[in-house]
């Protein structure tokens, strides 16, 4: 069975009983999309794990839990300041540029903000956290009030449009991070302000249109997952895992969803006008691509010849190419689909660039 029919099944079997606290737990590709495992132990606090550095500093990449090892028994990390690629593992320890990172803290769906200097993370506690890109400097942005299951964060950002001469508080909205949460069996998004360190999460309510008082058909208000903010103009992408479908979020004029395909852990593109998804196609996790544009439903598979499933895709800064997780590690293809996916990296984890 496939990775995106396993995440799928799971998570219907979830909202039906109660068990969606282990939909959403870091235990690997099923579930939140980060690879994890459970948090190293035995170690103190902010002391720095087997074989890498302490926080701040870094380690070269060597055979570790955090990835298989190639064949001779080397670890290929595949990460690089070239290529912008971050692996995280939900240990202590994230592959960037070339090197392994010790963040003190067990690090579980790594994503990185609009300029790179910060990364934003769900910890060993399961609280939010985020931190420099060296693992120091860390705060918790929100704290998890037990019973729930944080994953897969995303910073929601605008820019100012061309001739906007309104102030600078029309924009601070979007200053925030939405992540997926589960509690007793539902899912939903959450966003919090990245600037207001302890505050309280809010649940994101998609609707078609401002207050969902219109006559359209309302999008699902739980069961939303995986959200994947682009662009500029505060969208993102998020999944609905009882219909298997994909949305879109925009909340730039005002708040509107609207479903784009069938499929599960989007992704937007930088610039937010194109969309790569997972969806299972003869018994595999294959990535397909489509525009944005609601009237453009011309879909692509990137992967019409694969063997092995790709899933939890990510964007490179400029757009043309795309990183996977495989089970054997991280592979990348050009996002328009002219060549065929080539590994990168034998660790196990969550793609994911640094702009």
């Amino acid at each position: 069975m496939s990775v995106r029919n396993r995440f799928g099944t799971a998570a219907a079997i979830a909202l039906m009983t109660t068990v969606g606290a282990v939909l959403l737990s870091a235990c690997g590709p099923d579930t939140s999309g980060s690879g994890a495992t459970a948090a190293p132990t035995g170690a103190a606090p902010g002391s720095a794990a087997p074989g890498t550095a302490a926080p701040g500093t870094a380690a070269p990449a060597t055979p570790s839990r955090s990835g298989s090892p190639a064949p001779g028994g080397k670890e290929v990390n595949g990460t690089s300041a070239a290529n912008h690629l971050t692996i995280s593992t939900g240990t202590r320890t994230v592959a960037i540029n070339g090197a392994t990172v010790d963040f003190g803290t067990a690090v579980r769906d790594l994503a990185w903000s609009p300029d790179g200097k910060k990364a934003a993370f769900v910890d060993g506690n399961g609280d939010l956290v985020t931190a420099n890109p060296d693992g120091t400097g860390k705060v918790t942005l929100a704290k998890n009030p037990g019973g729930q299951t944080w994953s897969h964060p995303t910073w929601l950002h605008a820019t100012r449009e061309p001739g906007d001469t309104s102030g600078p508080e029309g924009l601070e909205r979007f200053n925030t991070i939405v992540f997926a949460s589960a509690k007793g069996g539902v899912l939903n998004l959450e966003r919090v302000p990245t600037k207001t360190p302890g505050a309280t999460p809010e649940v994101l309510t998609p609707h078609s249109s401002e207050g969902g008082n219109d006559n359209l058909p309302q999008p699902p208000q739980t069961g939303n997952t995986w959200a994947s903010a682009g662009g500029h103009r505060g969208g993102i992408a998020y999944a609905n895992t009882p219909a298997n479908e994909v949305y879109i979020y925009d909340d730039y004029i005002r708040p509107a969803a609207r479903e784009l395909a069938k499929g599960s852990q989007p992704a937007l593109s930088p610039d937010g006008e194109h969309l790569v998804f997972v969806r299972s196609v003869n018994g595999h996790d294959h990535l397909f691509t489509r525009s944005t544009e609601w009237d453009q439903k011309t879909e692509k598979d990137l992967t019409p010849s694969a063997t092995t499933d790709y899933t939890e895709p990510a964007w490179s800064p400029d757009g043309r190419t795309i990183a996977a997780r495989t089970p054997d590690g991280v592979s990348t293809l050009p996002a328009d689909g002219s060549a065929a996916p080539t590994q990168v990296s034998t660790i196990k984890g969550l793609p994911v660039y640094r702009p």
